[in-house]
């Protein structure tokens, strides 16, 4: 690569939520380097340059006519206006006028733009009579000839269209692939993935073009250094090395759609590369996961990842967790260790339970995307986390979400108005029931391969109460009648993978319903909050399910609990155990006393297991 003088200047520039970017000028791009950025899709932030393309830059190819400029159009038929975006005398140019306008209006504003901002320079020129400014040449041609000034924006500014602005001409592009967002990680550690999170309008992610690199050393990018960034990848995913630690990295990526491509955008993360905490509790456990499975076999995982607004709680860091490191608690160091866990483990169908939305949105889709699984989010009502299920595309597409708020779907669906007339005769119990916003995500999956092979997948989280098994014990019957309902109504002949943290012991009522096909009216379970919760109910399970990965000692290891509430239930006639992954050890778990810990992101542990269909 040729070397290039990197010049640094900063400019200042003030958006709605008032924070400020850092611009790298000099290059030919002149593109966005920011360390986090997200573009609304009413502005588009234009940076161009009128000096020659350097091949070796390696993102401008064959992409402009000549040295032409751009102006950019956003034009979507929906809406009511359209966005024209270009440069001209060092002047980013943003007007946002109607679609219904004539063309006329917008090139007399351009126009006359160009006169005020001359008048400013030459004011004292005028005011000594001087002669009056002259009025550049605007107008905009599709193929040499001028376009009618009668007509219409959204006619007017075609893809490929000249806009000539006196001695400029700039080549107008529609609608081309733009990020919306653009963000890298605040955390960076070596060993661990790096995922940007993009947004494309107009393309796709999958069709973009990705360039990493990081610092010669420490600090070299700010010092003038020439040749400061060296090349370290040109995949969507960038795993920093221990070489890399104390450095800081920088993406280029270019939006594309199929063979069109548009404006690239420069990310420089916020902060270096730092040390991985060594060896993790899931290193051991991939060792049996390294491939993707074949189309004979579904892997599945459940997983209770530890809400944020769980784990920095008063409560969480004093008394919950108060052995675990203060920034091993924190958001992002946490999504490090459960992306690089999640990665390791090549599933095509992933559970998960305590996902914040921003975690969600911010950090675990964009990173599982770029793996190859899509996912869908379930928020539970009144809070900030809820459920999110991932599945691999390459496998399976989905043919419907029929998610349930249980409390809901208990005082409102026929379907279960006979618990409900039980459950009512104790107003303490139904109150507590009602005020719950226990959640059940139902996803139903269709094999790619085979599609006869139809999965419904459910993933829940029910009440944590040490005492609330009458609580669980309505929660699950709501459940299973649900998916029941599901798998015969809406798609018959599928088959259950019910998962979660069931917050239930292989000895609770809850257990026996799921695994011996029913519960007595006077099982210990219903009198689990007094008399004054007790009502008599038993219960029948509407399905065959077994526990694929049996009953470990604990899923769940905390300084004051030990013990199994994590389970993926399955029909054992459709899908067949093929392998259980161990879970980490006993002294890998007590390492650092309990979980969470440096090397372990959660207080549960992961399940997963690997299914054959019969």
């Amino acid at each position: 690569m040729s070397k290039l003088l990197l010049r640094m200047k900063r400019v200042s520039i003030f958006r709605s939520d008032a924070r400020f970017a850092e611009v790298t000028g000099g290059f030919t791009d002149r593109v966005l380097m920011l360390s986090r950025v997200s573009i609304s899709t009413r502005l588009l932030c234009r940076f161009a340059s009128s000096s020659p393309v350097l091949t070796n830059i390696g993102l401008y190819n064959n992409r402009f006519w000549g040295n032409m400029e751009r102006c950019v159009v956003r034009c979507v038929p929906c809406e009511t206006k359209l966005t024209i975006s270009f440069t001209l005398d060092g002047s980013n140019k943003h007007m946002l006028r109607e679609q219904t306008e004539p063309l006329e209006k917008v090139l007399a504003r351009i126009s006359n733009g160009i006169i005020k901002a001359q008048s400013k320079d030459k004011k004292s020129k005028r005011s000594r009579g001087e002669t009056a400014l002259e009025k550049p040449e605007i107008k905009l041609c599709v193929h040499g000839e001028p376009v009618s000034v009668d007509t219409a924006n959204s006619d007017a500014w075609m893809d490929g269209a000249v806009l000539h602005v006196g001695q400029m001409t700039y080549k107008v592009e529609r609608n081309p692939p733009t990020f919306t967002v653009s963000e890298l990680p605040l955390s960076l550690m070596s060993g661990f993935p790096v995922c940007p999170k993009l947004e494309v309008e107009f393309g796709e992610v999958q069709d973009s073009e990705f360039r990493w690199f990081k610092e010669n050393s420490p600090n070299s990018h700010m010092s003038g250094e020439q040749d400061c960034w060296r090349e370290a990848g040109d995949e969507r995913v960038f795993t920093p090395s221990n070489l890399d630690i104390g450095l800081k990295v920088m993406l280029k990526c270019t939006p594309g759609n199929g063979s069109r491509f548009g404006e690239p955008v420069k990310l420089v993360s916020a902060g270096t590369v730092e040390a991985a905490p060594g060896t993790c509790t899931f290193d051991n456990r991939h060792m049996y996961t390294q491939r993707v499975t074949d189309e004979t076999s579904v892997r599945v995982v459940s997983y209770n990842i530890l809400a944020d607004i769980y784990a920095q709680t008063d409560l969480s860091k004093t008394v919950l967790y108060p052995y675990c490191a203060p920034y091993a608690l924190e958001m992002d160091y946490r999504q490090n260790l459960i992306k690089k866990e999640l990665f390791g483990y090549n599933a095509d169908i992933i559970c998960l339970q305590e996902v914040d939305k921003g975690a969600f949105t911010d950090s675990l889709s964009p990173a599982l995307d770029a793996f190859g699984l899509d996912g869908v989010f379930k928020i539970k009502e009144r809070q900030h986390e809820g459920l999110a299920t991932f599945f691999r595309r390459s496998k399976f597409k989905m043919l419907g979400q029929y998610d349930v708020t249980l409390s809901k779907a208990l005082m409102t669906d026929p379907l279960y108005q006979d618990l409900l007339d039980k459950v009512s005769t104790k107003s303490s119990l139904k109150e507590k029931i009602e005020n719950r916003s226990t959640a059940l995500q139902v996803t139903v999956l269709q094999s790619l391969c085979v599609p006869s092979r139809v999965i419904c997948v459910g993933n829940t989280h029910l009440y944590w109460h040490p005492t609330g098994g009458n609580v669980r014990l309505v929660q699950i019957a709501v459940a299973l009648k649900h998916m029941k309902q599901v798998v015969t109504e809406k798609h018959p002949g599928a088959c259950l993978v019910f998962s979660g943290d069931f917050n239930s012991t292989p000895t609770s009522g809850l257990l026996e319903l799921m695994c011996q096909g029913s519960v007595l009216e006077n099982h210990e379970d219903w009198a689990s909050s007094g008399p004054e919760e007790l009502v008599q109910v038993a219960l029948v399970n509407p399905l065959q399910l077994v526990s694929a990965c049996g009953f470990p000692v604990y899923t769940n290891y905390v300084g004051g609990f030990q013990g199994c509430l994590d389970y993926i239930f399955v029909e054992p006639h459709v899908l067949q155990v093929d392998q259980v992954i161990p879970l980490p050890s006993h002294q890998e778990v007590t390492t650092c006393q309990a979980l969470p810990s440096v090397s372990h992101p959660s207080d549960h542990i992961a399940l997963v297991c690997d299914l054959k269909w019969m």
